[in-house]
């Protein structure tokens, strides 16, 4: 088998995954499908957005930042994201998913289209939050260094940035495709006023990821920013799908929450 094809089969396995927490009704909520917006090329790319049941105008919205190049946009059916965005609009927001062509750019251009044509869409432009896993999350780090205007986000299990001379994130970001958006970037470039929520998981086996989470977690720490960490100690890369246990629920209720908390009224 190739490495491509080996890469597929093991895509095509993580897209029937679903995350173990399950809210009555998620599955039943209102989604508008390819909404277009203006890629940073110009081409014209689909995003998916989940809303509550009756949802009234001017709710808070996330974003799924996405790290990995998917113009296409299939990526908004794989179920770790879609049931994310059916628990997160469960729980009072919109989500967003979108298709990129170059990942670190397009999201701007999301929340560029987010904001301009708020109205019609529903949302709050000036209540939106960020959501990313794994080797999404240098993406939405970088993010959060441009855009001042978020109102919070939550990072799980993810990669970050390469500190101390470290090349874990780089290299992984060559192996899996992956964008490494914060290539030059420290924990210093950070903004001091958004909440950030930094889930941990304790045994991840993903090569360097929590040595590089660590020193990011311990400099925010020592800067003083408003961080939470969330450290399940015995959890392994995408315990969310994988773990059916009362800790795993629980971590995923408070991401909610805490979401809920910093993005409504």
């Amino acid at each position: 088998m190739s490495e491509q094809t080996d890469r597929e089969a093991i895509l095509r396995e993580i897209a029937k995954k679903r995350v173990r927490y399950v809210i009555p009704g998620m599955d039943e909520l209102p989604v508008r499908q390819h909404v277009m917006y203006r890629a940073t090329s110009g081409h014209s790319l689909p995003m998916d957005i989940y809303y509550p049941r009756d949802a009234r105008r001017h709710i808070p919205v996330v974003v799924n930042a996405f790290g990995y190049p998917d113009p296409d946009g299939g990526v908004r059916q794989f179920g770790p994201f879609t049931s994310w965005a059916q628990l997160i609009a469960a729980s009072g927001m919109a989500m967003v998913l979108y298709g990129s062509e170059a990942p670190a750019e397009d999201v701007h251009a999301v929340l560029r289209h987010l904001r301009e044509d708020a109205p019609a869409l529903g949302i709050d432009a000036g209540r939106i939050g960020l959501f990313s896993t794994s080797g999404n999350v240098p993406v939405a780090l970088s993010t959060l260094m441009r855009d001042r205007d978020l109102r919070a986000a939550a990072l799980l299990m993810g990669y970050t940035m390469d500190a101390d001379g470290t090349t874990a994130v780089a290299d992984m970001s060559k192996e899996y495709g992956f964008v490494d958006a914060c290539a030059g970037k420290s924990a210093d470039d950070l903004p001091t006023s958004v909440p950030l929520l930094v889930v941990r998981a304790g045994r991840d086996q993903a090569h360097g990821l929590n040595d590089a989470l660590d020193k990011v977690v311990a400099r925010a720490i020592a800067r003083n920013l408003p961080l939470t960490l969330m450290n399940h100690a015995e959890g392994a890369h995408g315990f969310d799908c994988d773990e059916d246990s009362p800790i795993t629920r629980e971590v995923v209720r408070q991401v909610l929450a805490f979401l809920a908390f910093h993005l409504n009224p």
